[in-house]
């Protein structure tokens, strides 16, 4: 039975639920049991705080583990990312008062306040730098007012929380960080359940990043429409009753589809219509 570790709480914790649902696993908790048996895919999921799930991936105790990139990469010992998973984006940067420095340089010999210790020291090791790095447990944008730290370094969604406690982003980020699966090496991404999950979810991903869009178009404007909607390998192009009419269906990124959606009515297409799709494998 392939062990698989799901955030119990936080905010990755309904997202992977969401997603791994959506992948055909039963993976839901009706109260807080700390694992659950989905034998029709020959599955056990465990509920662990995100925290200990790449440990307990990398120690080989469980098979894979959705954790965030952030997470992982502050693990003493990290498992290797598998595959990333487009929610739960946020990235890791340094912040310093209004006032404060003016580049992460200038934080050497400073005191930063974090909770993610072991990524600020291998960044600070990496620039050359040194300063003293103060592991605080929540809460970190408040140790420059209670003291405690000259900066701080955490993860950054809007900055909203850091601006209220009157604190500003230096620098680029460290890291961008969103959820992702993680496997204890290779191998372990290699058996059996665990290609099907990774596939299975892989297939989730792909299918929000694209719709299907479906659209009648002139003939004449057959070429113009084929290259503003290429599909995957080609599209799907079909006669209509009016010889001079087509009909054409293809997967469309939805980043910037509305812009296609206007560029195929401005040279004659109609009834464009785009729909979600659930899963692909492409």
């Amino acid at each position: 039975m392939t062990r698989i570790a799901l955030p119990n709480k936080g905010a990755l914790a309904e997202g992977a639920a969401q997603l791994v649902s959506e992948a055909g696993y039963s993976c839901r908790r009706s109260g807080k049991e700390l694992s659950k048996s989905d034998q029709a895919n020959d599955v056990e999921f465990f509920f662990l705080r995100p925290r200990d799930i790449a440990t307990y991936v990398s120690g080989g105790v469980i098979d894979l583990g959705i954790t965030g990139r952030d997470l992982n990469e502050d693990a003493a010992t990290p498992a290797i990312e598998a595959l990333a998973l487009g929610f739960g984006r946020s990235a890791f940067r340094y912040a310093v008062p209004e006032n404060g420095a003016a580049s992460i340089e200038e934080l050497a010999g400073k005191r930063i306040a974090c909770s993610y210790k072991n990524i600020v020291e291998r960044d600070l090791k990496r620039r050359g730098m040194t300063a003293a790095v103060v592991r605080v447990d929540g809460a970190v944008e408040i140790s420059v007012r209670l003291g405690v730290a000259d900066a701080v370094a955490d993860v950054v969604e809007s900055g909203t929380t850091l601006r209220e406690a009157g604190l500003r982003v230096v620098g680029e980020p460290v890291m961008q960080s969103e959820a992702i699966v993680v496997a204890r090496n290779a191998e372990a991404m290699s058996l059996p359940g665990a290609r099907t999950f990774l596939r299975r979810l892989r297939g989730i991903v792909v299918a929000r990043d694209y719709e299907m869009v479906e659209y009648d178009i002139p003939r004449t404007a057959l070429e113009q429409a084929v290259a503003l909607t290429p599909g995957i390998e080609s599209p799907t192009i079909a006669p209509l009753n009016d010889p001079e009419w087509a009909a054409v269906k293809a997967l469309c990124h939805k980043k910037g589809l509305n812009d296609t959606m206007d560029a195929l009515e401005a040279i004659g297409a109609k009834g464009i219509v785009a729909m979600p799709i659930r899963a692909a494998r492409i």
